[in-house]
């Protein structure tokens, strides 16, 4: 008597971590997700896995919150909740392709050695705490609305 057959479960590629964006239409989020994540596994390779090897889970957990919330945003539009919507595409994601791009452009010059900022990494720690302690000091002069 033969068993009946059974199927494997279905099994997903991996894919990178901004495909989410991709598929939300936000290029720019995508491309500097992209270079985020790809930035951390190459410095992390290169021997300085303290840092970067903290932002990698952060930036992988980062986008995915992103790709969802801005997905939920996208589909709330026109609706009560789209009031809520923020700038999905902000200026902020263009400079920093463009911040990103020019210091890659002067490693590749020869004009600046990126191996030798990784000391003052935790600048963007100090900037992030900095940007979201004004943020949080806003919504509360504006009675909860984000600026």
């Amino acid at each position: 008597m033969s068993s009946p057959e059974t199927t494997p479960p279905a099994e997903y590629p991996a894919l990178p971590p901004p495909m989410g964006q991709v598929y939300n239409g936000q290029l720019s989020k995508a491309i500097f997700f992209f270079f985020a994540f790809s930035g951390s596994i190459y410095l992390i390779t290169e021997g300085h896995p303290l840092p970067f090897g903290v932002f990698l889970p952060f930036i992988i957990f980062s986008n995915m919150i992103d790709a969802f919330r801005s997905a939920t945003l996208i589909n709330a539009r026109g609706t009560a909740k789209a009031e809520e919507e923020d700038d999905i595409e902000s200026p902020g994601w263009g400079i920093g392709l463009a911040v990103i791009g020019l210091l890659i452009l002067l490693n590749n010059l020869g004009w600046l050695r990126l191996s030798a900022l990784v000391p003052y990494w935790p600048l963007l720690l100090i900037a992030a705490g900095l940007v979201l302690l004004r943020r949080s000091l806003q919504r509360k002069a504006g009675n909860g609305t984000s600026v």
